[in-house]
């Protein structure tokens, strides 16, 4: 009885500390997989590391002030007349004899030749288009780095309230566009998101050559999602490569791009007039339509501003988001109220609170 109730510890004690090293097994290869995902994320994110932020002193506000006056129509010359040659008929009867006739001068010889040969029109030149052609004329300055702030409200599962702002940065033929939400407390916000286009100017505007978006909610992980431009190609956030489109631009670049618009004069206001432009949100290429819906004046804390209202055609899908824009021709042409939606319940909706500021210009 002694030697069996032996044999059972010793059963025991092995089944225990089996089930111990196997455990620790276990403990180890959790550790080395928590190690190995570590290092994976730590590369993840020097590969997803934003572009620097570009710094820049701001100096003065900006003034309301005159939009560039709309540029002069072009009127084409008057084409040269060449003369005509005198008709001659086809068949006549022979005159009847006169007494005495005098004698007939020749015609001259330009009117010989133009009767002989056949009459050869000037040759047509094109007329450019008023716009374009003042715009191949005039090279454009762009404006000098900007930073726009605003008062936010909105709705996400509730009310909502919080701030942001836009910066404009351009250095040589390198921009950097900086749109920064913030909802709640400034101290600790609920959610912070930073979106930022990164890219070059170019004669036909700006190209972006990636796109950033970081969100930040709070008690939970950061998120980031990327597209990049390269080339002929476009990469979406989730890897897909999609062709690209002359001019296309991202979230952030589309607003500065119509800005450039206007202020070029590529584009009017006209209501209902539509301006198009390829647009790479981080899910979906799209072709995206803008129409001038009205004008509106927008009490801010510079006084009355009026504005344009343009509103997109088509809402945005599978979570990207779409945003309508108010245009102020007096500051510049800059975006001085921006509501961006996902849906009729989630929105957020960006009016101006201070004047623009600005740094010196470029020299």
């Amino acid at each position: 009885m002694a030697d069996w109730l032996k044999q059972a510890a010793l059963r025991t004690a092995g089944r225990r500390w089996g089930f111990a090293l196997g455990a620790l097994a276990v403990l180890a290869l959790h550790l080395w997989l928590a190690v190995a995902l570590d290092e994976m994320r730590l590369d993840w994110e020097a590969v997803a590391e934003m572009p620097k932020r570009l710094q820049v002193a701001y100096v003065r506000e900006l003034a309301q002030a005159e939009p560039p006056a709309p540029p002069a129509k072009l009127v084409p010359k008057p084409r040269p007349r060449v003369p005509e040659a005198p008709a001659v008929p086809a068949s006549a009867p022979d005159p009847a004899p006169e007494p005495s006739p005098e004698p007939v001068a020749e015609a001259p010889p330009l009117v010989v030749a133009a009767a002989s040969e056949p009459v050869v029109e000037a040759p047509t030149v094109p007329v450019e288009p008023a716009a374009s052609a003042v715009a191949a004329a005039e090279p454009f300055d762009w404006p000098a780095s900007t930073k726009l702030s605003y008062v936010l409200t909105g709705n996400y599962r509730g009310e909502v309230n919080g701030n942001a702002q836009v910066e404009w940065i351009r250095q040589g033929e390198r921009y950097q566009i900086n749109l920064d939400v913030a909802v709640g407390p400034s101290f600790a916000p609920l959610i912070s998101r930073r979106m930022t286009s990164d890219g070059e100017l170019t004669p036909q505007g700006l190209r972006p050559l990636r796109y950033d978006e970081d969100t930040k909610i709070l008690f939970r992980d950061r998120r980031r999602v990327s597209v990049l431009f390269q080339g002929a190609d476009v990469v979406l956030a989730n890897g897909k490569r999609e062709p690209a489109e002359p001019g296309v631009q991202d979230t952030a670049s589309q607003f500065v791009q119509l800005t450039w618009l206007f202020l070029t004069q590529r584009e009017q206001f006209e209501l209902g007039r539509v301006v198009e432009m390829p647009l790479a949100l981080p899910r979906k290429l799209y072709r995206w339509r803008y129409e001038v819906i009205g004008d509106e004046t927008l009490h801010t804390p510079m006084g009355p501003l009026q504005t344009w209202h343009l509103k997109p055609q088509r809402e945005a899908g599978g979570g990207d988001l779409t945003a309508e824009v108010w245009i102020a021709p007096r500051l510049q042409y800059l975006p001085v109220r921006l509501r961006i939606h996902q849906d009729a319940n989630t929105f957020i909706d960006l009016m101006l609170k201070a004047p623009p500021q600005q740094a010196a210009p470029t020299p």
